[in-house]
């Protein structure tokens, strides 16, 4: 058996080939299963929605879109630390958007769309909406 396989499971022959190979690895061998990550689209889409938040300043806030993004992420639920930078100031650390599943990352965009709209946000975008599909 090779080093490692991956098997996208995109029909009923690949999810055959999948159970084959489970039931050909050696003892102690790891299987993981995962749903299918965040696309680039989806990640670029984020950033932009994310730099309308920063530019339109809503409530007066002025954040960075990485910090944005930490506040949009821990608004969703996901584990997103502050921590004290060595000048005093807060950083956000832990859960990274990288590791967002397909769904998870359309739940965040989103959410970053409607309380941007809420609160008033410019979007660069004709129709942030379709460019999420």
């Amino acid at each position: 058996m090779a080093d490692g396989q991956t098997i996208i499971l995109t029909g009923p022959h690949a999810r055959a080939k999948a159970c084959q190979l489970v039931m050909k690895a050696p003892e102690r061998a790891t299987v993981n299963i995962a749903a299918e990550k965040r696309s680039d689209v989806q990640n670029r889409l984020m950033w932009a929605l994310l730099s309308d938040v920063s530019r339109s300043k809503p409530g007066g806030r002025t954040h960075t879109p990485e910090v944005w993004k930490n506040l949009m992420m821990h608004a969703c639920g996901h584990a997103v630390q502050f921590e004290l930078g060595l000048n005093g100031q807060p950083f956000p650390t832990g859960f990274r958007s990288s590791r967002l599943s397909k769904a998870e990352m359309t739940d965040l965009i989103e959410f970053i769309m409607s309380w941007g709209s809420e609160n008033g946000v410019r979007w660069t975008a004709e129709d942030p909406q379709q460019d999420a599909a």
